[in-house]
């Protein structure tokens, strides 16, 4: 079955960074389109990056500093950040959509703070 685990997640300085990891099984990766999403606490989930074959797409916060890339080799996708604000604070999800079914990993959270 479709699994994504994220990892990378944890406490950074302002203006830190940090590279997230979230590794795929149960599909045929290099097919589908890989998304992130961060929840803040008290927030709705919002979209954060999508990476199709070659094209990316970013919320217009994290442009600039957020870069958003894959290893289809590794069956893994990665959202590396930059130039960390505490308002990026939040729990980071992949996403990966399949038809009408929609997949989640379980979350990493980061918490930017001095």
């Amino acid at each position: 079955q479709v699994q994504l685990v994220e990892s990378g997640g944890g406490l950074v300085q302002p203006g830190g960074s940090l590279r997230l990891s979230c590794a795929a099984s149960g599909f045929t990766f290099s097919r589908y389109g890989m998304s992130w999403y961060r929840q803040a606490p008290g927030k709705e989930r919002e979209w954060v990056a999508t990476i199709a074959s070659a094209d990316a797409s970013y919320v217009d916060s994290v442009k600039g500093r957020f870069t958003i890339s894959r290893d289809n080799a590794k069956n893994t996708v990665y959202l590396q950040m930059n130039s960390l604000k505490p308002e990026d604070t939040a729990v980071y999800y992949c996403r990966v959509v399949q038809g009408l079914r929609v997949y989640w990993g379980q979350g990493t959270q980061v918490t930017v703070s001095s």
